[in-house]
C-alpha cells in the first residue's frame, strides 16, 4: 500500500509518497498523476517528520530532521542519489563531479556524465535528496523535474551564489 499527503510549499503543492514506513518520493505539481491509487493519511509519522523538514528548509535553515527514505531505483541510480546526499546544503556539483565520483565506486573511471544526468532526472525525493544543487559544467542550470524556475528558487532559498550560473531567461506570457 503507497499512501500520500499534499504539502502546500513556496515551489507549489508537493505530493509525499510513503511505504507506511518511510518517504519514497516528493512530487512536484507537474509530476503527479492521479493513475496511481495511494491512500492519503497525513497522521503518518513519516509525514509528520517530512512535513517538520519542509518546513525547516522552507524557512531558509538546514534542516535538522532525519527522514527515513526509501528511494525505488536501479543499483547505479542508487550510487548516484547517495552521491546527491552528500552535497552540502548550499553548495553545487556538477554532473561530471559526480561522474567522477560514482565511476570511482564502480570502478570505471570513465563514467559518462549524461548517464549521471539520467539517473539524477528519475530523483524520487527531489529538495531532500537535493538534485536541485546539480548543475551542468559551465554552470547551467539544466535538467530539473520539478521545473527549472523552482530549481532556481530552491537555489536563492539556500544563499546559493548565482552569478556564475547560466540561468535561462522565462518569459511572462503564457
Amino acid at each position: 500500500m503507497e499512501y500520500k499527503y499534499y504539502y502546500d510549499s513556496p515551489v507549489g503543492m508537493l505530493e509525499l509518497v510513503s511505504d507506511g514506513q518511510s518517504l519514497t518520493a516528493i512530487l512536484f505539481s507537474n509530476q503527479q498523476t492521479e493513475t496511481i491509487t495511494r491512500q492519503e493519511n497525513g497522521q503518518l509519522p513519516i509525514f509528520k517528520q517530512t512535513t517538520a523538514w519542509l518546513d525547516q528548509y522552507f524557512q531558509g535553515h538546514k534542516p535538522d530532521v532525519i527522514v527515513p527514505l526509501n528511494p525505488q531505483g536501479s543499483e547505479f541510480q542508487q550510487y548516484v542519489w547517495s552521491e546527491l546526499q552528500a552535497i552540502p546544503y548550499g553548495e553545487l556539483t556538477t554532473y561530471g563531479d559526480i561522474a567522477k565520483k560514482v565511476g570511482s565506486l564502480l570502478n570505471k573511471p570513465k563514467m559518462s556524465a549524461q548517464a549521471v544526468g539520467g539517473a539524477v532526472g528519475s530523483n524520487p525525493l527531489s529538495i531532500i535528496v537535493p538534485c536541485h544543487r546539480v548543475v551542468g559544467k559551465n554552470g547551467s542550470l539544466t535538467g530539473f523535474g520539478g521545473t527549472i524556475k523552482n530549481k532556481i528558487k530552491l537555489l536563492e532559498l539556500e544563499d546559493v551564489d548565482m552569478t556564475p550560473l547560466y540561468i535561462p531567461k522565462f518569459s511572462t506570457k503564457p
